[in-house]
């Protein structure tokens, strides 16, 4: 969790962490000093890049925004801040950094921009060498200048991670918003790693901060608003209690905690630190923020508005605001929601998302044992093989020993090869498990805070940040790269003549496929199945076989040959239980069995009218569920669905019903007469029905006449039972007439002849329903 606990710039433990538009974080003091002063102070910069910008920048471009700039510049008259007031200068060496400068400052409109690096520090954020002052005049007029620029003049920041870059507005630095939890999680940290040897005490009183004598001056007060120490002379001079920091409120300096021996800061957290002025020291010396819990952390309250606490929580600008924020602020229109609310909803969000990189922490974790044993085996395998090769080179005459040197030469290449690919993987997978694991380590740390609006600072990020964590590892990033096995065969039969040409062969059976048991699904009575070959098979495949059982545990049964990896079969029963497996076959023979796969068709059947089965005088609309006809004679269609086991319902609503028609409902075999009314052949069993009556009907015998017919807004039904082997069928709910036909056998498919008087609807999918009505009379 270090890693994530210091600061991109000095490389050391984070001090006053703030918060850069872009979610990244940095120290206040490594702030400014790379803070990027824009042209209004070049009155201070190298004759060459005034006429260069001068030349270059728009009127007007360096329009200062406001005298209230840095709290007064009392952040950058100190050493650090004297870098960053006159940061401009470092480049006037080359015209590459000026037309970079101005690239930045024409983008800061927009609030942020991009730069290519010029001068980096060793952890490779860019530092801008101070201004040289004006001949004559002392180092302390120098940062008094300096501030006087700085404070007149419109500034920039760069982040050092994502180089994007944003304009301060006329608080300065002290616009951006102080990761508070972040130092809280600093400082716990510390303390539980124990005191740092050669970390100095306390000091004994708080200290200017601005000072550039030495030893510095004792602090006489402490600006609350700029989180500044200053003695009386600096406090005149660059804190003055006029303009735009009358508002500033003065106090006595806070006194000196007492030493805490277990939370002294690390020694690394001051090498990074710009030298001069004590401008990287906290706010009060060291007892500016919270030490070892004895002194409370400063309760939070909103920038804009001095002495108010948050109290909401802007979703438009992501942010905790105040009620004068809602009420005179800028947040005035946007929508805002209770601080409270938002505090738990992102705690939860952001739980969820480690929850994700806990899990694959844990396959990374298994992904490594495994590679492991991989190198095992590779090393056992491969002894085996380099064996199994001087066995069989020493059997052979002394014209192979310069062959069998050869064939050595390629295993054990190829076992290098392989032990490279996997240790690489190893390597890779414990960095990638590394930063995941100090990233929740973190996470975890700022879940455990009490501090809602210091969590939401960081929270959008954090959550952010773990999703592009758990992302990482895509599929196939935890399967290994090689295979632990060698597929190497040598082949000793050759005559003597065809040594020379002696080589490693393919004779092996192809392996045992792989069932894609996420691409296998079922729908109605149809079947489909999925397979690939695992991964680093070089035996050759020239084919698979499909076999299915029955769907009553009989026996398998071929049901496709052939190289797709993707097949459907058609016509099952519905309601049953089918076994499959797969097999991959090459010339060296027939490879083994995959594991079997159970699938379960559908308890109903769900179809349509066959557009491709119907006549073409039959018109299907409403997705090939409502039929009707342009012919005055009796046209046939079929349904897309085929049973031949199992018991099936479906319902006709008759939509339109004209001039007393005979529709006929039933069912029929596939190579049924299309031209003329349901029944008449001897592939159809039929019921067909006026507004009257009904007779059944099959091979053109007409029988049972019922009274009671259909009209519009009327329901037939029709029950198939192949258990039973019976077709009945009802109207309105009652049963029309007896069990009309008996003794169904073999495969059917849902069936209607009507002409241009009718139009229906099928209905289908439903259970078999158990309390249809009784009978009604045959009239014959």
């Amino acid at each position: 969790m270090e890693e994530e606990l210091k600061c991109p710039v000095c490389g050391s433990l984070f001090r006053e962490p703030i918060i850069l538009p872009c979610s990244h974080n940095v120290c206040l003091p490594c702030a400014r000093t790379i803070a990027v002063q824009t042209p209004d102070g070049e009155q201070h910069l190298p004759q060459p890049l005034l006429l260069s910008r001068s030349s270059g920048l728009p009127a007007g471009a360096g329009a200062a925004p406001s005298l209230e700039h840095d709290a007064a510049a009392g952040l950058a008259c100190s050493g650090a801040g004297g870098s960053a007031a006159g940061g401009l200068g470092g480049g006037a060496g080359g015209s590459g950094d000026h037309a970079d400068k101005l690239s930045l400052y024409s983008e800061t409109d927009s609030g942020y921009g991009s730069y290519t690096p010029s001068l980096k520090s060793p952890n490779g954020v860019r530092v801008l060498p101070m201004v040289p002052a004006p001949p004559g005049s002392s180092a302390a007029a120098a940062r008094g200048a300096a501030c006087s620029s700085l404070s007149s003049s419109s500034s920039s920041i760069t982040c050092p991670q994502c180089h994007r870059s944003a304009s301060l507005d006329h608080r300065g630095l002290r616009g951006f918003q102080r990761n508070r939890l972040l130092e809280a999680i600093v400082q716990r940290y510390q303390q539980g790693r124990g005191a740092v040897p050669g970390a100095s005490a306390a000091v004994a009183v708080a200290i200017c901060q601005l000072c550039d004598r030495t030893p510095p001056e004792p602090a006489a007060t402490l600006c609350e608003q700029c989180d500044v120490l200053y003695c009386s002379a600096c406090q005149l001079k660059c804190h003055p209690s006029r303009g735009p920091f009358a508002k500033h409120r003065l106090v006595q300096p806070p006194p000196p905690p007492a030493p805490v021996e277990t939370a002294s800061a690390p020694t690394g957290a001051t090498q990074g630190a710009p030298s001069g002025g004590g401008g990287c020291r906290s706010p009060g010396g060291t007892g500016a923020g919270p030490s070892g819990g004895s002194t409370a952390r400063k309760f939070p309250t909103c920038p804009e508005h001095e002495m108010e606490n948050y109290s909401m929580y802007c979703v438009s600008c992501r942010t905790p605001v105040c009620y004068l924020c809602l009420e005179e602020g800028r947040h005035t229109k946007h929508e805002v929601k209770p601080l409270g609310a938002m505090w738990k909803q992102h705690k939860a969000q952001l739980s969820q998302a480690l929850n994700g990189v806990s899990d694959k922490a844990k396959e990374a974790k298994e992904f490594l044992v495994q590679l492991k044993n991989i190198l095992q085996q590779v090393q056992e395998n491969g002894l085996d093989y380099e064996a199994c090769l001087v066995a069989q080179c020493d059997a052979l005459v002394d014209a192979l020993t310069r062959q069998k040197a050869k064939l050595l030469t390629k295993v054990t290449k190829e076992r290098e090869h392989k032990l490279k690919m996997v240790w690489d993987q190893i390597n890779h997978c414990t960095l990638k498990l590394r930063q995941s694991t100090g990233l929740m380590e973190y996470c975890l740390e700022v879940i455990k805070e009490n501090d809602p609006s210091g969590f939401l600072q960081i929270s959008d990020a954090l959550i952010k940040r773990v999703q592009v964590s758990q992302e990482q590892w895509v599929k196939g990033a935890l399967e290994p790269k090689v295979s632990a096995e060698f597929d190497l065969t040598l082949d000793s039969e050759p005559l003597l003549q065809a040594i020379h040409q002696l080589d490693f062969i393919q004779m092996k059976l192809p392996p045992v496929p792989l069932l894609q048991l996420e691409k296998c699904c079922t729908r109605n009575n149809s079947v489909t199945l999925a397979w690939r070959m695992p991964p680093f098979t070089h035996s050759p495949v020239d084919g698979y076989i499909l076999e299915l059982d029955d769907g009553a545990g009989g026996q398998f049964r071929e049901v496709y040959v052939g190289k797709e990896t993707l097949c459907t079969i058609d016509g099952l029963h519905f309601n049953s239980t089918y076994n499959a497996r797969v097999k991959a076959f090459n010339s060296s023979g027939v490879g083994p069995y995959s594991k079997t796969v159970v699938l379960q068709t559908s308890d109903v059947a769900w179809f349509t009218f066959d557009p491709n089965s119907g006549h073409r005088d039959i018109i299907l609309s409403n997705d090939n569920q409502t039929a009707t006809c342009s012919s005055y004679d009796d046209r046939v269609v079929l349904g897309t669905a085929a049973f031949s086991k199992g018991v099936h319902y479906w319902e006709l609503h008759v939509d339109r019903y004209d001039n007393h028609p005979d529709p006929a409902f039933g069912v029929a075999r596939a190579s049924v007469v299309k031209d003329m009314m349901l029944g008449k052949d001897d592939k159809a069993w039929a019921m067909y029905v006026d507004n009257n009556r009904s007779w059944f009907m099959h091979c053109n015998s007409h029988t049972n006449r019922t009274e009671g017919g259909v009209c519009k807004g009327a329901t037939v039904g029709v029950l198939l039972d192949l258990n039973k082997h019976t077709l009945t069928f009802f109207i309105n709910g009652q049963q029309q007439g007896p069990t009309a036909f008996s003794q169904v056998d073999g495969v059917f498919m849902p069936a209607l002849s009507l002409n241009r008087n009718v139009q229906v609807t099928l209905h289908t999918g439903l259970e078999v329903p158990t309390n249809l009505g009784q009978p009604k009379l045959s009239g014959n």
